[in-house]
């Protein structure tokens, strides 16, 4: 159990994960598995995926989150922002294969508009501390 990684993200924040997630093994599986029977994601694309649950988590827009491609805030490292794009063009036309649904709930998703920040607005992060506290 590692406490920087083992946290449940809220709303639409996990399915934003779970599709970044399945681009990412999608990814891993074309140009890092050689010869394996059983799909395991690398140690590369398994460390980008906690980055990316980490940033998913700490977002200031919380469940009310835009696409990254829409969003004002940039919040990924220059190398991860390369790594995220790398991904998300390889898997991208795949996803409507393999994973039909998330990816047109991700295209619509990509055309909402941008929310405007304002203080009601609570990270994932946020939230759960606020849940520790009143426990």
């Amino acid at each position: 159990m590692n406490k920087e990684t083992d946290f449940r993200l809220l709303g639409r924040l996990d399915s934003e994960f779970k599709t970044i997630t399945a681009m990412i093994d999608i990814y891993c599986a074309k140009h890092h598995q050689i010869n394996t029977l059983k799909f395991q994601r690398c140690n590369n694309c398994d460390q980008f995926r906690t980055y990316v649950k980490q940033r998913l988590d700490r977002c200031p827009y919380g469940e009310n989150k835009p696409s990254c491609k829409q969003c004002p805030i940039h919040c990924y490292k220059p190398q991860q922002k390369i790594m995220s794009q790398t991904i998300m063009r390889y898997s991208g036309p795949k996803m409507i294969v393999k994973h039909p649904i998330m990816a047109i709930k991700h295209l619509i998703h990509d055309k909402k508009t941008i929310p405007e920040r304002n203080k009601e607005m609570l990270s994932n992060h946020q939230k759960r501390k606020a849940l520790l506290n009143k426990k």
